[in-house]
């Protein structure tokens, strides 16, 4: 049969990182090319988000919450789940009105060269950004969006959920997905790939999905990438094919070798899902083979920063392998087999990129960057005398002693994420890390002396650790304040491919459990055989935390002060890797030109922001580790049975950035906390813990 050439669509959804293009698409693309096929890349991510933060767009989100209050200031009492929402309203009002004429100037600073790069203009953008977000969580309540999250409190629970989150009413990505697809049959596209890297991505991706294969019903869409491999290996039959769901296909694992037989089985007009619409993936053993990332087609001049950060991948997979938290990337259990591409090739890579897109720096987007490796790419830095600087994740090997550091310095070496995860040696032995505290302090001060940026990832709480043990690590990043630019202090998160998961007798698990009605599997919890903190350890772990989290400057992904960044990375080149300690201790700053306001409430707004959060939490405790049952019907019963509130008449002040008060206290407004060192969960589930 004579084949038909095929136009591809590659799409990168939100919702990410709009700083800088991310690695799929242009991986894809390139190896798709390379066999001829003609590309059409979309960085979704960064097109939503520009159609989605625009003033007359957050005007009319701004009248949507002023419409949705005032229909439940009209109520003669409010349910708990009314009241949630209630308070998610009042809490946006400032934003709302802060942000429309702010907007613009917000995105032209995270654009500009000079703005960029002052602290106080930076700050006045991202909480600009950051209140936007806030407006679109509020307009859409009880959804939360923003760089990292995408979530509803039944999010990915059953394809009945997903359906129901991708509806116009739901979405705040609707229009935009709607006009993409006018554009994808302008351009005679027939194969739609969707690569999903990060949790945040999933939902949207399947409300585009369901949005293509209604307006574009003859065009194949597929799925990929780490979020959905993870997801979709733990499920079968039935439960499977749902969750595949409004997609022709998914592809698991490596995508090119299967998604070039995707698309070559398409324009030979056969079916290539006969039977089963998982396709797995084949590992390219020899990334020789491989051409570089191509970012042609992709809007290089119009992501959030003033210059360009390409992401490049000189190796696959970890080395080590043998961490026994980690699942991670597109493997079934712990993280794929490592391979890495020829020296010779990567340093020809990075001078093709350089030079054809103007780029100085680079992010080595990978599992982790051997020191051997990241040596020999030094070295030929310096001997080809290319004028590029880099920034990577390693792990903290003792083979990087001082002379080992000032060589990668030399060889262009910006900044390094390590991996410390913990100072307490028992915890450190039961992940298999390998390195002794004393030497990941070592590494650091030798690093940091030779100039380069030194992020530590750490982690508290994996089983059985006690708040000594957690406080070994608070006091470590804090006996290294003066060699760290950053840190952050994560919670440990059971998933489902780690060692600890498939093995958690070993670790001092008691039981680990999935919950009825988790159709996608995407939650999965534990119990300790005895707990090893109590609620006021966690509490007084939290409080050290915070006050570490005072010596330096840290803010929430993808901004400037959150670790391996694009602006972040910008940030040390301009400003230097002790640039976030220096800014540790000055204010912060607020959206621009925000004013405090004054309106009415039927009801008590503080109270009810207080009491249905708590209440909020219980039935998600109950539901979860006692009655291990989830779903809008179970929910319905525990919400339905609380009080509801009466109406308490009041006026409260409200301006962007604070939680409402009433207008008659003198004090100053309740401020939202700041960012301190703990990461944001990337849990799918979250919500749901």
């Amino acid at each position: 049969m004579l084949s038909s050439p095929m136009k591809v669509a590659l799409i990168y959804p939100p919702t990410c990182d709009p700083t800088a293009p991310y690695l799929s698409v242009p991986t894809l693309a390139a190896w798709l090319r390379k066999h001829g096929i003609e590309v059409l890349p979309i960085d979704a991510n960064l097109e939503s988000w520009e159609w989605l933060l625009q003033a007359g767009r957050l005007r009319s989100l701004g009248a949507r919450i002023e419409k949705r209050l005032a229909a439940l200031e009209a109520k003669p009492a409010l349910s708990h789940v009314e009241q949630m929402d209630y308070a998610a309203l009042w809490a946006a009002r400032g934003d709302a009105a802060a942000v429309p004429p702010a907007i613009a100037g917000a995105l032209a600073t995270l654009r500009d060269r000079d703005r960029f790069y002052d602290a106080d203009a930076y700050a006045g953008a991202v909480a600009v950004i950051e209140a936007a977000q806030r407006v679109v969580s509020a307009a859409y309540a009880p959804l939360t969006v923003d760089f990292v999250s995408y979530r509803t409190p039944f999010s990915l629970l059953s394809a009945e959920e997903i359906a129901r989150d991708a509806s116009a009413e739901r979405d705040p990505f609707h229009g935009y997905f709607e006009s993409l697809a006018g554009r994808l049959r302008a351009a005679g596209v027939g194969l739609v790939g969707l690569s999903v890297a990060f949790p945040g991505q999933i939902q949207p991706a399947y409300s585009l999905a369901h949005v293509l294969r209604k307006l574009l019903p003859g065009v194949h869409v597929t799925v990929g990438g780490p979020a959905l491999t993870q997801m979709l290996l733990r499920l079968q039959g039935e439960r499977l094919d749902k969750a595949i769901g409004p997609f022709s296909s998914a592809v698991v694992f490596e995508g090119e070798v299967g998604l070039l037989d995707l698309v070559r089985k398409l324009e030979r007009g056969e079916d290539p899902c006969a039977g089963d619409r998982l396709i797995r993936g084949k590992m390219i053993e020899d990334l020789g083979l491989l051409p570089p990332p191509d970012f042609d087609g992709l809007p290089l001049d119009r992501y959030l920063a003033p210059e360009l950060i390409l992401p490049y991948d000189p190796t696959r997979g970890c080395y080590w392998g043998t961490c026994t938290f980690c699942h991670y990337g597109l493997a079934e259990v712990g993280t794929a087999r490592y391979r890495q591409r020829p020296v010779p090739t990567v340093l020809d890579h990075l001078t093709m990129l350089s030079a054809k897109h103007g780029a100085k720096i680079f992010y080595m987007s990978q599992d982790v960057f051997p020191p051997k490796i990241a040596s020999d790419v030094a070295q030929g830095i310096i001997d080809r005398r290319l004028d590029v600087r880099w920034g990577t994740d390693m792990r903290p090997e003792t083979s990087l002693d001082k002379e080992t550091c000032e060589l990668l310095v030399r060889g262009g070496l910006l900044s390094t994420a390590l991996g410390v995860e913990s100072a307490a040696p028992r915890v450190l032995k039961l992940i298999d890390k390998g390195i002794a505290p004393d030497d990941v302090a070592r590494v650091v001060r030798n690093l940091s002396a030779a100039g380069a940026a030194v992020e530590a990832m750490c982690f508290s709480d994996f089983p059985t650790e006690t708040y000594d043990e957690a406080m070994q690590t608070v006091r470590f990043c804090a006996d290294l304040h003066d060699s760290l630019s950053l840190f952050i202090v994560g919670r440990f998160d059971l998933t489902h491919g780690s060692l600890v998961a498939q093995r958690p007798g070993e670790f001092g698990i008691k039981e680990v459990w999935q919950v009825e009605g988790d159709e996608l599997g995407t939650g999965l919890f534990f119990a300790e055989r005895r707990r090893a903190k109590h609620p006021k350890d966690q509490s007084r772990l939290d409080v050290a935390i915070r006050e570490l989290s005072s010596g330096w400057r840290l803010r929430r992904y993808p901004w400037a002060g959150a670790l391996s960044t694009a602006h972040t990375m910008l940030w040390y080149v301009c400003h230097g890797p002790e640039v976030f300690r220096d800014l540790g201790a000055l204010p912060r700053t607020g959206v621009p030109g925000a004013r405090p306001r004054t309106k009415p409430a039927r009801f008590d707004v503080v109270r009810i922001a207080e009491s249905s959060a708590a209440r909020e939490a219980e039935i998600w405790e109950r539901l979860v580790h006692e009655d291990r049952r989830v779903g809008r019907e179970v929910y319905a019963a525990l919400a339905d049975a609380l009080p509801r509130v009466n109406p308490r008449q009041g006026r409260y002040r409200f301006v962007s950035g604070n939680d409402p008060v009433p207008a008659t206290r003198p004090a100053s407004p309740r401020v939202r906390p700041s960012h301190s060192g703990r990461r944001q969960s990337h849990a799918a589930n979250a919500t749901k813990r």
